[in-house]
């Protein structure tokens, strides 16, 4: 909960403490995520808050400042861009005085500690904040191990030290991890520095899952599904002719490589398209840096804990589906996505960002949304209705400019909706709805659509008696036929239906 302008009155007549920390400076970034990095380290483990207050002096006087949306947004953003790692759960709000304004930032303490800022841990030494020592980070080392609570943290007991590399971590990860300063004072021997980046569990002397992925001789043989399975078809359907197959496995340094290579070079093809006599213009399937995106993110974001399926990387003649285990995880819902964030295995969204294939936390769907619309592509499907999936659909540009979209449709289901909501389904046929109207359980919700671009799937589950998962089950089937898009959030997002 927010503090009251009380409690904010308080902490602005009090002294600097380990838990409070003011300024005037209202653009000094470096300074405000050193001090929510020193937060969130809890060095001294009160296991309390610590806040960051903008508008104020060392004496607690304010200076007459004003705080716009826009700034604060820009205080929230430092959590997402990738130089707190793991990002560190805070708010950021502002008060209003008779003297001016305040911003707060409020920074819990992390679970996983240590938090670097660009590769440095920062702690609160009383009244100031300073570089934690070889001590202070063995002391967050452990205190991150104990409390760790995602897969990727949690120690791979049946491992030891010889199924790592440990010199694909020193030259392949550890300078792009920590900052080369903190390096060249460096006196940790190679496991404390693991440890440190949660690579290793020094209580039970083994990798943790986020190092055996990272730095694994053979990942698999510990987490069986922890490959990409990538296969093209001649039609558009599974049961056309395989063209091409690949196994994309190994630790996550050799894996990404090659995958990144694979879709630079293997799925993106260009042609020249006549526009006029004197000129042409290429012709895209697919923005390689689009697929790219919804792979790294796939990787990034799939249930490694209790789940042997790979990641399903189908081409077709007509798109691309990336299909991977675990759907929405965390704060992340249907009614939000894509505007909130969460991690399922926040080490390795870390190791991601650190070896350069996610670029800031929180960004992918609107990257990828920007570069489908870039080359004219229809936007991408997310068929969220499994909970057990989460699956992508890209259609391909080239075959949909040509008019050649070769898409075996299925026959659709008609449903008679009763009125106690049960379904009665009928293969290939009308079925009356409530005994009158001659119309589709599909055709019924384009028409709500087409009525209202905003409604919202509550609304329709309300309207027609669709209980809601059914409904999302038939939604994802109308996205996949490309019968209707969402455009935008599905909080602030309209829906499409081609005529």
């Amino acid at each position: 909960m927010p503090l009251t302008k009380e409690e904010i009155q308080s902490l602005l007549s009090d002294i600097e403490n380990e838990r409070v920390e003011r300024t005037l400076s209202t653009n000094n970034t470096k300074k405000i995520s050193e001090a929510i990095c020193s937060f969130a380290n809890d060095i001294r483990n009160t296991n309390k808050p610590g806040y960051f207050i903008i508008g104020a002096d060392d004496d607690g006087k304010l200076d007459g400042q004003t705080f716009s949306d826009e700034q604060l947004r820009s205080y929230a953003g430092l959590r997402n861009t990738g130089a707190i790692l793991p990002p560190p759960a805070m708010m950021v709000y502002k008060e209003t005085f008779q003297d001016g304004e305040v911003a707060i930032i409020e920074v819990q303490p992390s679970v996983d500690t240590p938090v670097r800022y660009k590769g440095v841990i920062w702690i609160r030494v009383g009244a100031r904040k300073a570089e934690a020592n070889t001590e202070e980070e063995r002391i967050l080392t452990e205190k991150g191990q104990i409390h760790s609570s995602s897969f990727d943290c949690r120690p791979c007991r049946e491992a030891t030290i010889d199924d790592i590399d440990i010199e694909l971590f020193k030259s392949e990860y550890l300078q792009r991890a920590v900052s080369p300063t903190t390096l060249a004072k460096d006196k940790r021997n190679v496991f404390q520095q693991m440890a440190s980046l949660r690579l290793f569990d020094t209580r039970f002397n083994c990798p943790t899952y986020a190092g055996i992925l990272l730095l694994g001789h053979d990942p698999q043989y510990f987490i069986p599904g922890a490959y990409i399975q990538y296969v093209k078809f001649a039609g558009s359907t599974r049961a056309t002719k395989v063209i091409k197959e690949n196994r994309f496995k190994g630790n996550l340094i050799i894996m990404l490589k090659e995958l990144e290579y694979f879709i630079k070079y293997s799925i993106e093809n260009k042609r020249p398209e006549f526009v006029s006599i004197l000129r042409e213009e290429p012709r895209i399937n697919y923005p390689w840096e689009a697929i790219r995106e919804l792979a790294m993110n796939a990787v990034m974001h799939r249930a490694y804990n209790g789940n042997n399926s790979p990641i399903k990387f189908y081409e077709y003649s007509d798109r691309i589906e990336i299909d991977n285990p675990g759907n929405l995880y965390g704060k992340v819902n249907l009614e939000n996505f894509p505007n909130e964030t969460d991690y399922r295995n926040p080490i390795i969204a870390e190791i991601m960002l650190n070896l350069g294939y996610v670029n800031r936390f929180g960004s992918g769907v609107n990257t990828v949304s920007t570069l489908l619309e870039e080359n004219k592509s229809n936007p991408a499907v997310f068929l969220l209705g499994d909970y057990t999936t989460f699956k992508v659909i890209v259609q391909n540009a080239d075959v949909i400019a040509n008019g050649t979209d070769g898409t075996e449709k299925t026959p659709r289901i008609m449903v008679n909706i009763s009125e106690s909501g049960t379904d009665e389904s009928k293969s290939g046929t009308d079925a009356g709805m409530n005994g009158t109207d001659e119309i589709s359980r599909e055709d019924a919700i384009l028409n709500l659509m087409r009525q209202n671009k905003r409604i919202s799937t509550k609304e329709i589950s309300a309207q027609l008696n669709i209980p809601r998962r059914t409904l999302f089950r038939i939604l994802d089937t109308l996205k996949s036929d490309g019968r209707v898009y969402r455009i935008g959030s599905e909080k602030s997002g309209t829906w499409e239906v081609p005529e």
